[in-house]
């Protein structure tokens, strides 16, 4: 039986991989979809020995398929995976302390010109050559712009029109910090909405909670900044929805920790399952149970001993039953829960 199962449209081959990929992909549960198609390619290669056909059939170039084929080892499915594109050596930031002076006191000097204009009057004045770049870095570090409240209104325009990291284009890795999901619970109590802001490690499933009085970025920012201390500074990426409180304070504060944010795509759950899972386990487990407290220090008292609980006691069946700090004791050590002080 052909392992590869495909229907002519005209113009290329829409197919299906059975049995044999199907089988083999299977045995690497991890294994991306574009991977497992590349993997399909292979199989029908082996089975026809022949480069042109398969080419054909698949709707590939032979220049597509010969750079898959020599990097696939049949023993190590991962080598079908998409490599990081991301360059060995990237831009050194760095300015000295002398020349942050020194362009601080011609910026302050000139402060209507430009950064190519100051550049030549820098190397103009000093012994030394310098880049546009560090020029800007050092006006943007200061702030020292001729009209702020203008290129703070150009600045939101631009980041309002550039498109969203999202989710799906993220490839994620299975070690500690690398993808921290958060979201928000949004409660009716006596009058009264409270807002419980939640966070969980993709890999590890270790989870952190708190609650708030509004749905203010700001809080959001408190929350991010804990989140940071809680796993030790190790976050890579942060992942949110489209909600108002992962703006303005709590992008400020990505910015300051040097994360990266990507989003769920819109009306997409699954984008988001763990930390959605882990909404669903804090309400029943919790605040089902006799938790209900407007009070925003005795609740996040109390939330804290339970998710003490939850991160040091409490099997998990996605981890074996193992807990998510035993499953990660080999990878981290975890902070101190326990909040200093609770923000309104």
């Amino acid at each position: 039986m052909s392992p590869i199962k495909g229907s002519y449209n005209g113009t290329y081959m829409h197919y299906s991989y059975t049995p044999l990929a199907a089988q083999r992909a299977a045995s690497l549960p991890k294994l991306s979809a574009s991977a497992k198609k590349r993997l399909a390619w292979m199989d029908y290669y082996r089975k026809y020995q022949n480069i042109s056909q398969t080419c054909r059939y698949f709707g590939i170039s032979r220049k597509t398929f010969h750079h898959w084929q020599k990097r696939y080892q049949p023993f190590h499915l991962e080598s079908l995976e998409e490599k990081s594109r991301r360059p060995r050596h990237t831009r050194n930031w760095e300015v000295s302390k002398i020349q942050e002076s020194r362009v601080l006191v011609l910026r302050r000097k000139y402060l209507r010109y430009g950064k190519e204009k100051l550049k030549v009057i820098y190397e103009q004045t000093y012994p030394e050559k310098i880049s546009s770049w560090k020029v800007q870095r050092v006006i943007e570090k200061h702030g020292l712009y001729y009209s702020p409240a203008k290129t703070e209104k150009l600045r939101k325009r631009r980041r309002a029109s550039e498109p969203k990291r999202r989710i799906t284009e993220l490839k994620k890795e299975p070690k500690e910090g690398f993808l921290v999901q958060t979201d928000t619970i949004v409660l009716h109590w006596a009058g009264l909405k409270r807002y419980i802001l939640t966070g969980i490690d993709y890999h590890s499933k270790i989870a952190f909670a708190r609650m708030y009085s509004s749905k203010h970025s700001k809080h959001a920012a408190d929350f991010l900044r804990r989140l940071y201390y809680l796993f030790d500074a190790k976050i890579q990426n942060i992942q949110t929805d489209n909600g108002p409180e992962f703006a303005k304070h709590f992008r400020e504060a990505i910015t300051e920790l040097n994360l990266n944010q990507y989003f769920s795509r819109i009306k997409t759950p699954k984008d988001n399952a763990f930390d959605e899972r882990f909404n669903r386990t804090l309400q029943e487990e919790f605040i089902a149970l006799g938790n209900r407290h407007s009070d925003l220090d005795v609740f996040n008292r109390k939330l804290t001993e339970w998710l003490v609980e939850y991160n040091f006691h409490r099997p998990h069946q996605s981890l074996g039953y193992e807990t998510p700090i035993n499953f990660q004791n080999h990878y981290y050590k975890l902070l101190p829960m326990y909040p200093s002080s609770t923000g309104r």
